[in-house]
């Protein structure tokens, strides 16, 4: 375990310290993401994170799910190039799939695997058989984490090029860890499983943690209880995504994502009420988000 250091708060001022890189430029400058998920019951996961990344700022926009409701992906996203995906019976991402995407994933400046999958053993399948050809960067949200969870040395290889964005429950399945161990100590479980993972850890929850493997951790304190919504986890994986297109490195995008999803839900709770706004609102919350740190 590396040395703990203490956190830092996360504040704009920190942030304008640790500017992204510029988006300047045209699309290909700006960085294409891959968001891989979805299943024939989850596919809003997958669009709510997309949309995300794009208004993180990435430049390129491509998405792969099962291939039943690729047709309704596509429409809902004229900015993607969406890829059809071979699908179990029961509607989730077969391991067959690993191949199928390949060629896209290691084309891509940034992957996000994770949104709305469903069904561990094939998710854990697919990414037993994807994640040896990729060299990041790389973010893994949700059920994205079954190799994780499985194997916590699966990531080494890609030499700390990797975001891993777990809420309390899904940090504690990757540890093998209760409830009441996560919430003793948040922080330190964070930087646990960045340490065994080598890979930096964001958080979520009232607030966020972001751990990194060479024991740096910052505590974010950004936004309201209204976050607490179906969907908003993968609204901020897509925007970690987004910023690791661009440039960013891990620990950069993961700290700016935390924030700017945090940003987002207080400025829609000072729109629309501290309750009641939905995740599908985040996504257009962030560009303005962005710009009052940097205008």
């Amino acid at each position: 375990m590396p040395h703990r250091s203490e956190p830092t708060l996360v504040t704009p001022a920190v942030l304008r310290d640790w500017p992204l890189p510029d988006p300047s430029g045209g699309k290909n400058a700006r960085g294409s993401i891959l968001v891989i998920g979805g299943s024939t019951e989850t596919l809003g996961a997958v669009l709510l994170a997309a949309q995300a990344a794009m208004r993180a700022g990435a430049g390129k926009l491509q998405v792969a799910t099962v291939a039943s409701l690729a047709p309704f992906a596509a429409q809902a996203l004229p900015e993607a190039l969406v890829r059809a995906l071979p699908e179990t019976d029961g509607g989730a991402i077969d391991v067959a799939a690993a191949d199928a995407v390949r060629d896209l994933a290691e084309g891509a400046d940034a992957v996000l695997i994770g949104p709305g999958m469903a069904d561990q053993e094939a998710t854990r399948a697919f990414g037993e058989r994807l994640l040896p050809h990729l060299t990041g960067p790389l973010a893994l949200d949700a059920l994205g984490l079954a190799c994780v969870t499985a194997d916590d040395s699966c990531l080494h290889h890609l030499g700390g090029r990797v975001v891993l964005t777990p809420n309390p429950t899904e940090l504690g399945y990757a540890l093998h860890a209760s409830e009441e161990e996560i919430a003793r100590d948040p922080g330190g479980c964070a930087l646990t499983l960045a340490d065994r993972t080598r890979a930096v850890v964001g958080l979520g929850g009232a607030t966020s943690w972001i751990a990194g493997p060479d024991g740096r951790i910052w505590q974010d304190e950004s936004g309201t209880a209204g976050l607490g919504v179906s969907g908003s986890g993968d609204v901020r994986a897509g925007i970690t995504g987004g910023l690791l297109a661009r440039g960013a490195d891990p620990a950069q995008a993961a700290v700016w994502a935390a924030y700017l999803h945090g940003r987002a839900g207080e400025r829609l709770a000072s729109s629309i009420g501290p309750q009641g706004f939905l995740a599908r609102e985040l996504p257009g919350e962030v560009p303005g988000a962005l710009a009052e740190v940097v205008p």
